[in-house]
């Protein structure tokens, strides 16, 4: 009897420390209710890792495609400033500028004092680095896909804190590419018409493999002509004329040339005897619907959906 009086003493003193020490481990592991939550860090584009302590309220774009995402996602009142470039939505020319787009004047950065400054890889080697070097909190959005277009979005959204505009704006995004996708995903290859998109006219210089071109023309149901190049590359008019576009798109609207490119693959007699010129199939679509990327590179799917099969998107 007495046996069993300690045995019981020994596991109710045993019991009561496990509960004390679970009690004891909680209290430290878990935060008080009044402390502070730890600094948020996020990976970027460019595979940087980012420390945002909370969401920025005063934001500097370095790149019209990422002025678009802001604007796209309801936070025009905490641009404080864009680059010479950025011209869309209409209202950014409200907005200061801080210079060009590869070429951002430092001085003027700072001096605004931004919370946050949107990058991209054209600034990784030397503007990222003064810029942090100031102090200054750079994150980099660097798409070059549709579905890295979404996540940059995405990732603008939960760093900003508005995930619900995010998620609204990725949404429609979403509907629209599969609308397109749906009726083009299931073209035989004879179905898909050979299709050329043009650069620039002077040295001729097309998108190949891996721009958002090559990609915005598979998903509109086109072929690209332009399978041995990557990225945007010079190519001879001979290579042109011998793949025969049944289809020819062109960027217009850049700059100070504005629509010569198209006139070129308009009036090029060389051209004449393409099917995309024999068939009056020669387009020209806003350059930044294009290559632009952001929000608005749905608008560039849709409109290369219509030039390369209008019988399917009226």
């Amino acid at each position: 009897m007495i046996m069993k009086v300690k045995f019981y003493h020994v596991f109710t003193v045993c019991l009561i420390l496990t509960v004390a020490m679970i009690i004891c481990l909680a209290s430290c592991t878990s935060p008080s209710t009044g402390s502070t939550t730890s600094p948020n860090e996020i990976t970027d584009q460019l595979g940087r890792s980012v420390v945002i302590d909370s969401p920025p309220q005063r934001i500097v774009s370095l790149a019209p495609s990422n002025t678009e995402i802001l604007f796209a996602l309801g936070l025009a009142d905490r641009v404080v400033a864009v680059t010479d470039y950025c011209n869309y939505p209409p209202e950014v020319k409200n907005k200061p500028s801080i210079g060009g787009f590869s070429t951002p004047n430092i001085e003027e950065i700072v001096a605004l004092s931004p919370d946050l400054v949107l990058a991209t890889s054209i600034h990784e080697s030397k503007i990222i680095p003064q810029l942090e070097d100031k102090g200054l909190t750079v994150l980099a959005l660097d798409p070059k896909t549709i579905d890295e277009v979404l996540e940059a979005i995405s990732l603008t959204g939960r760093v900003a804190d508005v995930n619900e505009n995010a998620s609204e704006l990725l949404a429609g995004m979403r509907q629209r590419i599969k609308l397109v996708t749906d009726k083009t995903d299931g073209l035989s290859p004879e179905q898909k018409p050979r299709t050329f998109y043009i650069v620039w006219h002077d040295p001729l210089k097309a998108a190949g493999v891996g721009t958002l071109q090559d990609e915005l023309i598979a998903k509109a149901g086109g072929i690209n002509i332009v399978q041995e190049l990557r990225d945007y590359a010079g190519i001879s008019l001979e290579t042109v004329i011998m793949a025969n576009p049944k289809v020819i798109i062109v960027g217009a609207g850049h700059g100070s040339s504005e629509n010569q490119t198209f006139m070129y693959a308009k009036a090029e007699p060389r051209l004449s005897e393409t099917d995309a010129r024999q068939y009056d199939r020669v387009y020209a679509v806003d350059a930044d619907l294009a290559s632009r990327p952001g929000p608005r590179i749905v608008d560039g799917l849709e409109k290369f959906a219509q030039f390369i099969h209008p019988e399917l998107f009226d």
